[in-house]
């Protein structure tokens, strides 16, 4: 682990030097991790039967990304300023899961719920592993319209996925239609109401809660890093007791933080601390996760899962980001550039971990969820990890 870190550091101290990302750097050790662990005969983790701690695990960087996220984005909030992600987030998803949820249940045979679940599983763009494509830290002045949509995206779909989720899920136990209208109310009304509300409420009050001790010097600013784990954690935990979305509470609560006193410096402090979490976060959860990779697992999904991830990224995503912004002013290289950063990871395992835990599928199709999340998100890691630094100096030239 010592030498790992020390590889994380360098491969991060160099990485706008490289044209590749740092999680490229990672896999490489999960897969060298993994490969010693089956010489050794060793179990780290099995994707099935230790679902909840992977759930755990993920949720957690899922979290402080997303905060992170929200601290990030510093344009005012109206329809002027964030045309661009509407269509990402009312079009573009929606059509993703209808899309992999056609594809999973037509050419990969599974059930109606186990396709749905999928599709909702991958349908999310992931805010840990994209930060090369999104926004830069608070106060540096405004972003290519590109990034801002990928970081708007990344912050609000993870939290408005759950919906899908669960629709999977009692799909697949319930059956029939009775259920519906309950699913309506709680999953998607309440639970998204909620979620923004507790956040956009709960971030304001720890923004103001904490300038005022700093004004009155119980806050050093060298601790100012710590506040973004502080509050993360307390907007989520406030949410999740209320039995809302979390994840949207956490970008929301990201951005309501960063609004209170927008011109003060300790912003940028709060951030850098969430901003080191998250790409230590990211280290372990990828390493973590490619050591659980073998050569029967990835033999799961078959030809036809492993299918689904040149499809998603090559066609799915484009092809909806296309349609989505037909009307729009964005110009056509942005939205290929759009198009093709849909970058999946964490935020997939942590639902396919949560689909896997509810127990409503049968283990043969759990096993082909799990894997074939591993196979779109290590794809996505090479494909997007070697291409988005020189497609991102493109488009910003």
């Amino acid at each position: 682990m010592g030498v790992v870190l020390f590889a994380a550091v360098a491969a991060l101290s160099r990485q706008h030097e490289r044209a590749f990302t740092a999680a490229v750097v990672y896999l490489a050790f999960g897969a060298l991790a993994s490969l010693g662990l089956q010489l050794l005969g060793v179990d780290l983790l099995d994707p099935i039967e230790d679902a909840d701690l992977i759930e755990r695990l993920s949720e957690f960087a899922v979290i402080v990304a997303l905060f992170s996220a929200g601290l990030r984005l510093d344009r005012p909030l109206g329809w002027t300023q964030w045309r661009s992600t509407v269509p990402l987030i009312a079009i573009v998803m929606p059509l993703t899961i209808g899309a992999v949820a056609l594809f999973a249940s037509t050419v990969m045979g599974l059930s109606l719920g186990a396709a749905v679940a999928l599709g909702a599983v991958l349908a999310p763009t992931d805010p840990v592993l994209a930060s090369d494509v999104q926004v830069g830290p608070p106060g540096e002045g405004d972003e290519p319209e590109t990034h801002f949509a990928l970081t708007s995206e990344a912050g609000l779909n993870d939290g408005l996925a759950f919906p899908f989720v669960f629709l999977g899920v009692f799909i697949a136990v319930e059956g029939g239609t009775g259920w519906i209208a309950e699913w309506v109310v709680a999953d998607v009304v309440y639970a998204i109401a909620a979620g923004v509300g507790i956040g956009s409420g709960a971030g304001w009050m720890l923004a103001a809660a904490a300038s005022r001790l700093r004004r009155r010097g119980w806050l050093l600013a060298e601790f100012d890093g710590w506040l973004a784990i502080a509050a993360v954690l307390a907007v989520y935990g406030l949410t999740e007791l209320a039995g809302a979305y979390g994840f949207l509470a956490a970008f929301t609560g990201g951005l309501a933080f960063r609004r209170h006193e927008r011109r003060a410096e300790h912003h940028d402090r709060v951030h850098r601390g969430a901003e080191q979490a998250e790409k230590l976060l990211e280290l372990a959860l990828v390493l973590v996760l490619g050591s659980t990779v073998t050569i029967a697992g990835l033999g799961e999904p078959g030809l036809s899962g492993w299918l689904l991830a040149p499809v998603l990224l090559l066609l799915i995503r484009p092809a909806a980001v296309m349609l989505a912004f037909a009307r729009s002013g964005v110009g056509l290289p942005e939205r290929a550039f759009i198009g093709w950063f849909g970058i999946r990871g964490i935020g997939s395992f942590y639902y396919a971990a949560v689909v896997i835990g509810s127990g409503a599928l049968a283990a043969g199709e759990a096993a082909v969820v799990y894997w074939t999340v591993i196979v779109c998100a290590g794809v996505s890691i090479v494909a997007h990890g070697v291409t988005s630094t020189p497609f991102a100096r493109r488009v910003s030239s």
